[in-house]
């Protein structure tokens, strides 16, 4: 595999814990998030436009929980009630035998029960693909106390209706994350090429390129990884076929405003 090819790799768009970057903002963000966790909440809200690393980022929190046997994940949103009540139960109780005739007012008693015994935290990724009449369940199951739910979803109209309707007066802290500024862009992609050993490359990228990455970018980490990903697409191009037109020390703007034409950030 060439470089190249093996540059545009890192920049896939991939939920993996190792594609966290701590960037000062994105470490603001997860320590708000783990105090939030640790605070006697019902429910917390994690919100942003698609690409702003809300599922690296919870992805993450779980990772690092120190004390998994509390703190659980369902990265893939679970349509049905009765699986997601399934699922509930066997992180509450993993060492029981799931009831046969489990029902949600049955799951809602077992709960109450547990409040003063037992409490966990589920973190819910993709929570925007969640029936409104689930949503209300998870809202009505946060009021025992005993699951407290950490919801991750993209900033919408339906972010904006599941916060007025369903949990209003119980999310306790609403936590924003934003497209990232020039210095953040900048640090995630030296972070990624350095973090593969590729000092060299990181070393071409001057500030011209990185406020035209931006301008093109906004800042969000998703079209970042999309834009180098393309860039290195045209460099491998290159490589096989015109070496001498990549040759140097700096990455050409002209390379990065192909990339931009081709995602469509620009127009021909």
């Amino acid at each position: 595999m060439s470089k190249y090819r093996q540059l545009q790799s890192i920049f896939i768009d991939r939920i993996e814990v190792n594609q966290y970057i701590g960037l000062d903002t994105s470490i603001l963000f997860y320590n708000k998030l783990q105090e939030s966790i640790q605070k006697p909440l019902k429910m917390i809200l994690l919100y942003g436009k698609p690409g702003t690393g809300k599922s690296v980022l919870i992805n993450k929190i779980y990772h690092d929980a120190k004390d998994k046997k509390n703190v659980f994940l369902i990265s893939t949103p679970i349509q049905q009630e009765e699986e997601f009540i399934k699922k509930l139960y066997t992180f509450l109780l993993p060492e029981s035998t799931l009831p046969e005739d489990l029902t949600y007012n049955r799951f809602i008693d077992i709960c109450n029960a547990l409040k003063d015994k037992k409490h966990i935290t589920v973190l819910l990724d993709e929570a925007q693909l969640y029936s409104s009449s689930l949503m209300e369940k998870i809202r009505l199951i946060s009021d025992t106390r005993t699951i407290k739910f950490v919801v991750s979803l993209h900033k919408t109209e339906k972010e904006d209706l599941i916060a007025k309707e369903h949990f209003q007066s119980r999310i306790w802290e609403t936590i924003e994350l934003k497209n990232g500024t020039i210095h953040d862009t900048n640090m995630y992609i030296q972070k990624k090429l350095i973090q593969q050993n590729y000092f060299e490359i990181a070393n071409m990228f001057r500030k011209s390129n990185i406020k035209l990455i931006h301008k093109f970018t906004k800042g969000n980490y998703r079209e970042i990884n999309k834009l180098m990903f393309t860039l290195f697409e045209i460099y491998d191009y290159y490589e096989d076929n015109k070496p001498s037109k990549i040759a140097g020390s700096t990455i050409k703007n002209r390379y990065l405003e192909m990339s931009a034409l081709k995602l469509g950030y620009i127009n021909a």
